[in-house]
């Protein structure tokens, strides 16, 4: 049965069950010796941010949190030595994107994505940026079926993380 996803913008309500599902979602990737998050990144307080900016978008599925991102113009310096196809335009990046560990592998990854792809059109974006953990094939999967190329990569606290693109 194909969920049903209903996004909007995250609120201060909703801090507690996104620390709560990031929580889970560390143990599940610590359970597939995939080290990308911890106790210092993603911090609530990033998510606090996020809220407060109006940049973090929750996916919910029958009234619980389902999946969130973030999408906003800000990456790190690491991002100027990727070979970006997209030079000129209008690009956005996804931060902390993250489907609840309880119901991922049902395509909601899959239809977040196209989700912001969307969005990103609506605002008159050319391009979607992000970085991918090296380690987590999953993510690498979900990206490049996708439709994102490779640019570049940075080495950030955890390791090697991918740079990756999406002409739209």
């Amino acid at each position: 049965m194909e969920k049903e996803i209903q996004y909007r913008k995250g609120t201060l309500k909703d801090l507690d069950p996104i620390c709560e599902m990031i929580q889970k979602a560390i143990a599940e990737m610590n359970s597939k010796a995939i080290y990308q998050w911890d106790e210092k990144y993603p911090a609530r307080s990033d998510f606090l941010r996020d809220i407060e900016q109006r940049q973090l978008t929750v996916g919910m599925v029958n009234g619980k949190p389902a999946c969130i991102y973030v999408l906003s113009k800000e990456c790190d310096a690491e991002y100027e030595s990727a070979n970006w196809t997209d030079q000129n335009g209008n690009y956005y990046v996804i931060h902390r994107l993250c489907v609840n560990p309880e119901i991922q592998n049902q395509g909601i990854a899959g239809k977040m994505m196209e989700k912001i792809e969307k969005d990103v059109k609506a605002a008159e974006g050319t391009s979607v940026r992000l970085d991918a953990f090296s380690q987590n094939p999953y993510a690498l999967r979900l990206y490049e079926h996708a439709g994102y190329c490779i640019t570049g990569s940075a080495d950030w606290r955890m390791g090697r993380f991918i740079l990756m693109e999406k002409v739209l």
